[in-house]
């Protein structure tokens, strides 16, 4: 890695945020234009929340077998690849007719950002040398934060007077700007010998599903004989899954690579940073909209600050994580969140708007400090010929936690107000809230905020715990 010239690195890793920076852009601008989707298609909250739920589930559980196709076939290959499907289905998307083929393309849109993300990492992990990555790692999550900021901005333009259907539609110039790039300027340097593991795959995909439908049933509708046998179903499944990979030769999830701390740590930190967090984005933006009157345009600008803060910092300590590692850098950050969390304690029907930006700042500093060192942390404890598989890892286990963070907000939301209110609230379906409601609103979400606290400890001390780094010498 060593003899790549510093030019040809940072065109390969202006490629890969172009690519991160589309995916980013497509995540906000979804969330924005929920409302305008239901009402459009003439579909229904339950139906149309998988149009968020499904591109993610698939995109978390086909990262772990694009990881090891990118690490056969080459990295760079399957890479360019998910820009052409993520960059077809996103068309695709914005033509959907119907609610169900809505839903179909985004699976497809999620298998391109799937052979992204899989391979992204990896390609990074190739070509800097490791005790260089948390750098670039560092400009990746910048790039992040930047087209989240632009999709909050877009989203809200774009739905208001032009139409949801061109939030997918924009995708379509940057995927094609950066898959001109890529062909052009990433190649792959080698490939490794391994094997598919298919049964896996779709038996943790089965059984991801059946959690996440028992789970979003249960928040939305209560404990239903369906939801619960759904559930159960999908425990069971995991159970079984684990016991066919600790005998597969070429597993999904290759548990060995668990024995290392910091990789093992690490891997874990980002499941309940993601849990603990993203559930907290969903109750400010219901709180916005629903408790104060806002359009899901001007709530989300609210939260814009924290993005840009996050994305100019994130630079900085990817490269304090290369020279002192992720432990403190990554567990500070999430200290941080912690507090920003705590300031939204200060939030009720009438508090002052600013409590939500200043919230967000401290948030999004965390954030800039916790995935650059995580994620380098990550890559820079695996091994090159399975830098593929780390790196689909890194994304099924960060997005497992995401997903699992709706539910659970919902869940202790409900205990102050109703579960289909809370759904109406965050689907905009629903009118501003006053009274009673609005206060049982409140004490709904800060029931939620101390859940998300208590898992984001237990992230902080898992990362605490992932022992002290030494990248100098890796390579």
């Amino acid at each position: 890695m060593s003899e790549a010239k510093p030019v040809h690195e940072n065109i390969i890793l202006a490629v890969i945020l172009v690519a991160v920076l589309m995916a980013a852009i497509d995540s906000t601008i979804v969330l924005l234009a929920f409302p305008s989707i239901v009402t459009s298609l003439h579909s229904n909250l339950a139906t149309i929340i998988w149009v968020i739920l499904i591109y993610m589930l698939v995109s978390a559980v086909a990262t772990t077998q694009f990881g090891k196709v990118g690490d056969i076939y080459g990295r760079a290959r399957i890479f360019m690849a998910g820009l052409a499907v993520f960059t077809v289905s996103s068309f695709l998307c914005g033509i959907a007719p119907t609610d169900v083929s809505l839903i179909a393309f985004r699976i497809l849109q999620g298998v391109g950002s799937a052979m992204i993300s899989a391979t992204s990492g990896a390609i990074i992990a190739d070509t800097f040398e490791r005790h260089r990555i948390g750098r670039a790692f560092g400009f990746t999550s910048m790039a992040y934060n930047i087209g989240a900021i632009l999709g909050i901005v877009l989203g809200g333009i774009i739905t208001t007077f032009i139409g949801w259907q061109y939030i997918f539609f924009i995708n379509v110039p940057i995927g094609i700007v950066a898959l001109v790039l890529g062909i052009k300027y990433i190649s792959d340097k080698q490939t490794y010998a391994a094997k598919l593991d298919l049964s896996g795959m779709i038996t943790l995909a089965v059984a991801l599903s059946l959690l996440l439908y028992g789970g979003i049933g249960y928040s939305s509708s209560g404990a239903t004989a369906v939801n619960i046998g759904a559930a159960i179903s999908g425990l069971v499944l995991l159970i079984l899954f684990y016991f066919m990979e600790k005998k597969s030769e070429s597993p999904t999830i290759p548990f060995d690579m668990f024995n290392n701390k910091i990789f093992r740590n690490s891997i874990f930190a980002a499941l309940l940073q993601g849990l603990g967090f993203l559930g907290v984005v969903f109750m400010l933006i219901m709180y916005l909209q629903g408790v104060r009157g806002l359009t899901p345009f001007y709530a989300s600008l609210l939260l814009v600050p924290g993005y840009v803060v996050s994305g100019l910092v994130s630079p900085y300590m990817g490269r304090m994580s290369d020279r002192h590692g992720a432990r403190i850098v990554a567990t500070a950050g999430i200290a941080l969140q912690i507090l920003g969390v705590l300031v939204y304690f200060f939030l009720n029907t009438s508090s002052s708007l600013y409590i939500v930006i200043l919230g967000s700042l401290i948030t999004g500093i965390g954030g800039a400090m916790f995935w650059p060192a995580n994620s380098s942390a990550i890559m820079a404890h695996a091994e090159q010929r399975r830098f593929g598989i780390a790196s689909g890892l890194s994304r099924l286990f960060s997005t497992m936690g995401m997903m699992g963070s709706f539910i659970v907000v919902f869940v202790v939301a409900s205990l102050s107000i109703s579960r289909y209110q809370a759904f109406e609230i965050f689907a905009g379906t629903s009118a501003k809230l006053t009274g009673s409601i609005a206060n049982a609103f409140v004490v709904g979400m800060h029931y939620s905020f101390v859940a998300m606290i208590a898992i984001l400890a237990v992230a902080g001390i898992i990362s605490l715990a992932r022992g002290k780094e030494n990248r100098a010498n890796k390579m």
